[in-house]
């Protein structure tokens, strides 16, 4: 007998048959199935209404003149034309006269464009509120908050440090080292300087074991960053959490530490599995749009690599048609075919001498030190060797290179369909 795995793919799917005997089980996460009994505007609008740990944004914004919305930018599938509107309404209710900028939080991602902001806000919130872009290398636009628990410089945004009230948007997902992005994510690395990202992204903290997706107890880079949105004076969040078709089922308002942790634990409700170890860990990058390259790809192999047995293959579908996404990221492993060298050499790094992408390099490293991975993709075949990984070119395919890498016709396989959305711990006995 056989069992289809199917999985996300681009905008589509790609599956593959399996003997059942070989099929350890399929981990799926809840949210796929999970049915919210409220509109995702009437569980924004109770959120707000409700909110934990602060007052309604309506009496916050009462004499507030200068007021500043952090908002995700375009590589984040937040929901922004739901949660803008009801935030930027009771604003105005609180103060009619506050002078409002939308303030896109872009990391140390390329700014958004035009057409990215009416795409995700809507022409006519695009046209008619205030932007502004942070570039986290404009070292004019910065403030210094002062040095943060791991030793970096804080520096952000000057626009939110001068506002009289700071308030954001966005959503809480599994991060493969922050724990859960949303919450205090929207100041560092949101609007911070790069060297303030680049030092609590630094060698140290990754390999803090801490550092994994789901967890923020004892996590060093959750500890900066809920300190660096303190120092912010962050007051006030809207956060959801999205379901498996990208729809609103569940909203969390207010303190900007409490209401994440509220929707954290909501959130790990649905997503954190147990699962046995296996031979063979099939998953992917939950499609478009954030399998657009190889770069993004390391975070499902690091959901797959929690439960893939030393020695063993991952086989993750991501579609990347943007090839590597990220020059030096591909530069460090073409240059040196061993992951322990590239290891060893970002682990000697200082904090202060951070490089670009070094943070994702150290954990496809740890992931490539452990495992073999195959890779389907479109992505061309001599960039995913470059990378250290065996390209495939559809799922069937890549499952018996992984066989014949493994040598072993009854592997055991681990079906785990979206990688991203997933918290994997290994199974109890």
């Amino acid at each position: 007998m056989k069992k289809t795995i199917s999985l996300p793919y681009g905008a589509g799917e790609i599956s593959a048959q399996v003997e059942e005997s070989r099929l350890l089980g399929v981990v799926q996460s809840q949210l796929e199935e999970y049915e919210a009994k409220e509109s995702p505007e009437e569980l924004i609008r109770r959120s707000m209404e409700e909110p934990i740990g602060t007052p309604r944004l309506e009496e916050l914004a009462k004499g507030k003149k200068k007021v500043v919305v952090l908002c995700s930018d375009h590589t984040r599938p937040v929901p922004s034309k739901l949660i803008l509107p009801p935030m930027l309404k009771a604003i105005r209710q609180g103060n009619p006269q506050a002078e409002i900028t939308l303030l896109i939080a872009t990391g140390c991602h390329r700014g958004t464009t035009r057409q990215e902001l009416v795409n995700k806000l809507g022409a006519e919130m695009a046209e008619k509120e205030h932007i502004m872009i942070h570039d986290c290398g404009a070292e004019e636009d910065m403030v210094d908050l002062g040095v943060l628990p791991s030793g970096g410089r804080l520096r952000v945004n000057k626009a939110a440090v001068e506002a009289d009230l700071l308030v954001a948007e966005g959503f809480i997902e599994p991060h493969f080292f922050a724990g859960f992005s949303g919450g205090r994510k929207s100041v560092l690395p949101g609007i911070a300087a790069r060297e303030t990202v680049y030092a609590n992204h630094c060698s140290r903290f990754i390999d803090d074991p801490h550092a994994r997706a789901g967890i923020l107890e004892g996590n060093p880079i959750h500890r900066d960053m809920v300190w660096a949105a303190r120092k912010a004076k962050l007051a006030y969040i809207v956060n959801v959490v999205l379901g498996g078709k990208g729809q609103v089922i569940g909203s969390f308002a207010g303190d900007f530490d409490k209401a994440h942790w509220a929707g954290t634990e909501f959130l790990a409700s649905l997503c954190q599995k147990e699962a046995p170890q296996a031979d063979i860990v099939v998953t992917s990058n939950n499609g478009y749009p954030l399998d657009q390259n190889i770069y993004q790809a390391v975070k499902g192999m690091s959901t797959a690599e929690v439960v893939c047995r030393k020695g063993g293959v991952i086989v993750i579908a991501a579609k990347c048609e943007d090839g590597s996404g990220g020059e030096e990221f591909w530069r460090t492993f073409r240059e040196e075919k061993d992951p322990k060298v590239i290891m060893d050499n970002i682990l000697a790094t200082p904090q202060d001498k951070t490089q670009a992408d070094q943070w994702q390099s150290q954990v496809f490293a740890r992931v490539l030190m452990k495992c073999h991975v195959v890779l389907v993709s479109q992505a061309p075949d001599e960039m995913v060797r470059d990378l250290h990984m065996t390209p495939a070119h559809s799922l069937e395919e890549g499952l018996e290179l992984a066989r014949k890498l493994l040598g072993d016709p009854q592997a055991k396989i681990l079906a785990v369909p979206q990688g991203i959305s997933t918290i994997l711990r290994p199974q109890t006995l």
